[in-house]
């Protein structure tokens, strides 16, 4: 008889209590970059089909009566989290970033860059997911769970910074809520938690493979593009494939509802199928699931569910996402420190250049070891050390060292082969 797959709605009840304990880490704008932005990550429970819903209560539950109710630890209940598909991206999704695949389409979350009349992040993330998508998360209908860490959005290789960006987790509190009314080239997706991290349907990982030149050379040189696209080649990132949503509802003929066609929900057939989730998105998704931690089968044999959900013993994600780490040195485990930073560490398409960024890159290990002794031996990470700033900081100035090796070892050789050419011609 096959084992029956363990809910995932305990583990998602120790991650939102978790967050909404747990103080973020706030980066100050400096005064020479003041922008900022938010992002709202939306997550609800979806309950079975056969659950009894009570009726709407007086006043909004607590996140801990939420976590209690029956229809919430139904087996058959599916929480999910809202990504959103943009034909459009903002500046900031796309980063001035040239994507080479144009039959991929990629998700990410709703929010934008605050206003000068916003009162905080908080309300940034909130305006910005009305705006976009229709959905009030002012409303009784959701609550603001806490934040995660701020991000640093930067451009040309770690060298200027663009934006911080905050992002607020919500969660909706009832089993159904007012339906969204995204704009028209907005599409919605709500993907399964359990599809992205589950014992027995991992997360399908793949790439994206991003031109380096985009990210190398000025926007409007043609030549100089080109030639940084020649020399360095590409870079690929970590991107986890999500399944487009399904059907909220139906006719009875079962086509979909005029409703559905209108509100974002289905895809249309000129779009591309194969959605990912990569770059910032991918990193808040796995600073999220990193508070779910998921623990190790237990020596004694005891595999119960409870168990399950509240050991906390091993590092967070541990094998359940099957993360693509870049560790960069033996021993290393990038999963105990800080499993999002998988996602922005990019592999390039040239060997030798991840060869020059390994050798230039003692200072970035020594940073990830401190910060690895910080974690083990405190238990948590030290909030008041930048160490992801610091890790970044250091990792992007490898890159930018074993690219100068890279590009002028090849102009070297290219002079080379055109004097050794133009001697074996003109000198026999």
């Amino acid at each position: 008889m096959a084992e029956k797959p363990i809910s995932i709605v305990p583990l998602l009840s120790r991650a939102l209590h978790r967050i909404r304990t747990t103080p973020p880490r706030i980066i100050a704008s400096p005064p020479t970059q003041p922008r900022r932005a938010a992002v709202a990550l939306i997550i609800r429970v979806v309950p079975s089909a056969n659950a009894v819903l009570p009726p709407p209560p007086a006043n909004p539950v607590t996140l801990s009566e939420f976590f209690e109710l029956e229809w919430v630890n139904d087996p058959a209940a599916r929480p999910e989290i809202l990504f959103l598909q943009r034909e459009n991206p903002a500046p900031e999704d796309s980063a001035m970033t040239r994507i080479r695949n144009t039959r991929e389409q990629h998700v990410a979350f709703p929010g934008g860059r605050t206003e000068a009349d916003d009162e905080g992040g908080l309300y940034t993330a909130m305006r910005q997911t009305w705006e976009e998508i229709g959905v009030d998360l002012a409303e009784r209908d959701y609550t603001c769970i806490g934040q995660l860490d701020d991000r640093e959005i930067t451009t040309s290789l770690g060298k200027r910074l663009l934006m911080i960006l905050s992002p607020f987790v919500f969660l909706q509190l009832t089993p159904q809520a007012p339906p969204p009314d995204p704009a028209e080239s907005t599409t919605l997706h709500w993907t399964p938690l359990a599809s992205l991290v589950s014992a027995h349907s991992p997360p399908r990982w793949s790439t994206v493979t991003v031109d380096a030149a985009s990210r190398l050379a000025p926007k409007h040189s043609t030549a100089l593009r080109l030639l940084v696209q020649v020399l360095v080649g590409s870079m690929e990132f970590p991107a986890i494939i999500v399944q487009p949503s399904s059907l909220p509802s139906a006719t009875p003929d079962g086509k979909p509802s005029h409703d559905i066609l209108e509100k974002g929900y289905l895809s249309r057939s000129d779009r591309p199928q194969k959605l990912k989730l990569w770059g910032l998105s991918l990193g808040m998704t796995l600073d999220l699931m990193s508070y779910m931690v998921l623990p190790a089968p237990s020596p004694s044999g005891d595999n119960s569910e409870a168990h399950k959900a509240n050991s906390g013993s091993s590092s967070p994600l541990s094998p359940m996402m099957q993360l693509p780490y870049q560790t960069g040195a033996e021993t290393m485990r990038m999963d105990v420190v800080a499993p999002s930073l998988a996602s922005v560490f990019p592999r390039f398409s040239y060997p030798d250049v991840n060869f020059w960024i390994w050798v230039f890159g003692k200072r970035y290990r020594e940073v990830v070891r401190g910060w690895e002794a910080s974690v083990r031996g405190g238990g948590t990470n030290d909030r008041r050390i930048n160490w992801s700033g610091s890790a970044l900081s250091t990792f992007y100035a490898a890159i930018r060292k074993a690219l100068v090796v890279v590009i002028v070892a090849r102009a070297l050789g290219v002079l080379f082969g055109v004097a050794f050419a133009t001697w074996w011609i003109f000198g026999q």
